[in-house]
């Protein structure tokens, strides 16, 4: 008789026991696929990226790279017999080469920079590659590279990217190596990035993007397509209207390019971003193959088990009639394909859950997707190129029994409930375990960051854990987000607080009419824009018995010079903090900060560029000077994402403050 297993409550350090998958390829047979898994080593506090490779009819995986490095973007040579990776180890990026049979691998390149978009010539004989050098690499005292330089003279207006810091005086450049001499050739030069390549079938040209505006960081979405030879020579741009240009993949014929974007290059992140196609030589011109698909032909999903959130990615089926990539529809993110010639979508794999990536090859029958729902973290599946693959679709590994072992579950499921227009508006409603509907629980309102994403049909840790402290979580996806739609998205273009805030408050009203949850014990939190949004709600209404607001916004006026990307926000607020002064003000949470009641606790990360720090510290002594209850934790040398991809310790530290607050003023 099988001994029942006592199932216990999940916990935060149940993060450093998940496995993570961070990519997939498809071997040129079908037959393999090879894949990253991140892993936390508990002892050294760090991440680690092996790669593995899946016998699809055995159903057996193998671990092909091992150590503790971070080895990812696994690419098969043509034929099969040799599978290439970029590594990091010890500060250093490499890309190395094994037999995909197994054996002793090879480094061919080893860089002080960023490597990126790995791929073989269709001989077999060079890999392609972005690279952009660090300012580091160009020091020839190995000492003074652990120095920081006497002044940084800025130029550029975009010259610091959040998780990245200061940028490079070096820009993107597509790069040739040899896999059997290991020799360095640079096909592209200039003071502009080059970036996403892709080479034609026929080995002769290479195709990538570029931003040749006047001021690429002011019209970041004007970007050019354009050709070059292989061997070298003069670019060609490829006409194609003023938008984003991304991912360009060369048909298998090599007669025509397709690229996911979009013709409005003064987008506020709302104009649907859909696959194009072009002719080699211009000819056909540039079309948009799907024009009345009101969606976004990218995921648009956000997790606290991978950092992602726009996964962009598209492939040519092998007879050039269709074209695969992802699209994000109401919570969930799908297999698609459009045809080449253009055409209405079809949904290839049709599911509530979020199809993180996936992975095409040789004749494209059969496709390997990464596959997350609300309980699984991501796992491999397989299912044919055609409608209806989920119905024969095959999961073939599971990378985090626990989970369903060990763990008590925390039942969630999809709500829909009517705002305050009578619009519809969807989220997900997470209870604890054992949950008993005659109890009167504490809740918690999650408002997700963006805004331009969605909370979706995919395991996020931070609920489970709040559900298992006794907390009925509630999060939703309020107008102003993606995948319902540009009317959808565009509905808090010009200003925030408005509709968004209504929807949040219709998602309170919802919550408060439960009869398990108890209207007098409600909390409050987000990050980034959800931040935004637990000041602005905060300063509006006194409902909320307790708040967390996460790297957040606070003042719009500051925001626009301290962020990294805040001159973006001209676009969602009707021009610049000195030509629209009083949109600003009234858009800003701090401007009604005097209106709160509500214990606030502010976390905030230190080197987080995004939102810079400064706005926790206006807020902090903002309400401290007015008297309010607030509480500041501040997270050393950690950046925007903390809470997907942050030091191991902290995220632990960070869900653990969280709880202490909510429990200190909820269940009391």
């Amino acid at each position: 008789m099988a001994k029942t297993v006592k199932r216990r409550k999940i916990t935060p350090h149940d993060l450093f026991k998940l496995r993570i998958i961070t990519g997939l390829a498809m071997s040129p047979d079908e037959k393999r696929v090879a894949y990253g898994v991140e892993r936390i080593d508990p002892t050294a506090n760090k991440y680690f990226q092996n790669i593995s490779v899946l016998d699809i009819t055995s159903g057996e995986s193998r671990q092909f790279t091992h150590g503790d490095h971070n080895d990812g973007q696994p690419v098969w040579s043509p034929d099969g017999c040799q599978m290439a990776f970029i590594s990091t180890r010890e500060k250093k990026t490499g890309i190395y080469l094994m037999p995909s049979a197994g054996g002793a691998e090879r480094k061919l390149l080893e860089i002080e920079g960023t490597l990126a978009s790995l791929q073989w010539t269709p001989n077999g004989r060079h890999l392609v590659f972005a690279l952009r050098y660090s300012d580091s690499h160009f020091i020839k005292d190995e000492k003074k590279k652990e120095e920081p330089p006497v002044f940084r003279h800025i130029t550029r207006l975009f010259y610091r990217l959040d998780g990245e810091g200061f940028l490079p005086k070096d820009t993107f450049q597509v790069y040739a190596l040899d896999v059997t001499s290991a020799e360095l050739r640079q096909i592209t030069k200039g003071k502009r990035d080059n970036i996403s390549p892709h080479v034609s079938p026929d080995g002769r040209w290479v195709a990538y993007t570029s931003n040749r505006a006047k001021d690429p960081d002011l019209d970041s979405l004007r970007d050019d397509l354009f050709v070059v030879p292989f061997k070298g020579g003069r670019e060609r741009r490829i006409a194609t209207p003023a938008g984003p240009v991304t991912n360009p993949k060369f048909s298998y014929d090599g007669r025509m390019i397709a690229y996911i974007g979009h013709a409005n290059p003064d987008d506020t992140g709302v104009t649907n971003l859909h696959v194009w196609s072009v002719g080699l030589n211009g000819r056909p011109a540039a079309k948009d193959l799907m024009p009345g698909f009101d969606r976004m032909a990218v995921g648009q999903a956000i997790s606290d088990t991978s950092d992602a959130h726009a996964e962009a990615q598209l492939e040519w089926s092998a007879d050039n009639k269709q074209i695969l990539f992802l699209s994000s529809d109401t919570g969930a993110v799908n297999f698609y394909s459009v045809p080449a010639r253009s055409g209405k979508p079809t949904r290839l794999f049709k599911g509530k859950c979020h199809i993180r990536g996936f992975s095409v090859n040789g004749t494209n029958r059969t496709a390997a997707l990464m596959y997350a729902d609300l309980d699984n973290p991501g796992d491999i599946i397989i299912c044919p190129v055609s409608y209806g693959a989920e119905k024969r679709a095959k999961q073939m590994t599971k990378l985090n029994p626990f989970l369903k072992a060990e763990i008590a579950p925390s039942q969630t499921k999809e709500v829909w409930f009517k705002s305050f227009d009578g619009t519809d508006v969807q989220g997900w409603l997470v209870t604890p375990p054992g949950f008993n509907p005659k109890r009167r629980y504490p809740s918690i309102l999650e408002i997700h960051g963006g805004p331009r994403t969605q909370y979706a049909f995919t395991f996020f840790h931070e609920m489970r854990y709040l559900a298992a402290c006794g907390y009925v979580v509630f999060y939703t996806n309020p107008r102003g987000g993606s995948s319902r739609g540009e009317t959808w998205g565009e509905a808090i273009s010009g200003g925030w607080g408005d509709l968004d805030y209504r929807d949040c408050m219709a998602a309170a009203d919802w919550l408060e009419n439960q009869k398990f949850v108890d209207p007098r014990r409600m909390g409050i939190t987000g990050g980034s824009y959800g931040g935004y949004m637990t000041n602005w709600i905060i300063g509006h209404t006194h409902r909320f018995r307790a708040a967390v607001t996460q790297r957040s916004v606070v003042d719009l006026k500051s925001f626009f010079g301290s962020s990294d990307m805040g001159f973006f926000l001209r676009k969602n607020f009707n021009g610049f903090p000195w030509t629209n002064p009083e949109n600003y003000e009234k858009c800003s949470p701090i401007t009604y900060f005097r209106n709160i009641k509500t214990p606030v606790l502010i976390l905030h990360n230190e080197r987080d560029l995004r939102c810079n720090i400064e706005q926790a510290e206006q807020m902090f002594a903002t309400l401290k000077v007015m008297g309010k209850k607030v509480e500041f934790v501040r997270f050393p040398d950690e950046p925007h994402g903390l809470s997907r991809h942050g030091r191991p310790d902290r995220r632990i530290a960070r869900l653990e403050w969280i709880r202490k607050w909510f429990d200190r003023y909820l269940k009391r």
